[in-house]
């Protein structure tokens, strides 16, 4: 990632952490169970914890994208973690869809193409380390 693709994931996720984080979890299960229905046995019946994981998570990532060989690192043991769930490589492609729609409706008028390039490019490093567990 670029400079300036980190500054404008680390601002566009500051407007975020006003919102609730069991709301931006829920909107993005959401969308992703609509994308990916089989998905959805993966994970348990009360989304709660799953929810506060995924932002946990992001905020995380977010927090760490300067430091990008450590984040790497820790990455690609939660992947190790996600292969043994049964998550294969065309599942990447489905959450970063579902990530993208989710930042896109909770940003709303903040939304643009140059903050939606950041952030797949945010994304496609994660999901490569994801992957290359």
């Amino acid at each position: 990632m670029t400079n300036q693709e980190i500054k404008l994931v680390k601002n566009s996720w500051r407007k975020l952490m006003g919102i609730d984080h069991g709301i931006i979890g829920d909107v993005f299960y959401s969308r992703l169970f609509i994308q990916q229905p089989g998905l959805r046995k993966m994970f348990p019946a009360d989304m709660t914890q799953q929810n506060k994981k995924l932002v946990d998570m992001l905020v995380y990532i977010v927090g760490g994208l300067e430091q990008a060989d450590i984040l790497s690192n820790e990455i690609r043991a939660l992947g190790k973690q996600h292969q043994n769930l049964g998550i294969v490589a065309h599942h990447y492609e489905t959450v970063g869809d579902a990530l993208i729609w989710t930042l896109e409706k909770a940003l709303g008028i903040d939304w643009n193409e140059e903050l939606k390039s950041a952030w797949k490019s945010c994304y496609s490093e994660l999901a490569e380390s994801l992957q290359e567990a």
